[in-house]
């Protein structure tokens, strides 16, 4: 069963969009809304709109830095969410 998860935050105050990595995302979706996250924390809330889950943390990391990378946006645009990605 899968344990990790790669995620998509959007603010809902700024155009800003954030891609990351956890175990638990409630709890990190709580973390970036109190301010808790340095590189989120001047344009939250946010909510999460979407998210990929995978058997490990290496498999999420990996995932994770793909999405971050120019053909990552690419794919998460086209295939996972249908709007603007960072």
């Amino acid at each position: 069963m899968p344990q990790w998860f790669v995620y998509i935050l959007r603010s809902l105050s700024k155009e800003f969009s954030y891609i990351g990595s956890t175990n638990n995302l409630q709890r990190r979706l709580r973390e970036h809304n109190d301010g808790l996250v340095h590189s989120t924390k001047a344009y939250k809330p946010y909510k999460i709109v979407a998210y990929v889950a995978v058997e490990t943390e290496q498999k999420a990391r990996d995932l994770e830095h793909y999405f971050k990378t120019g053909s990552g946006k690419a794919v998460l645009k086209k295939r996972i969410i249908t709007d603007e990605v960072p």
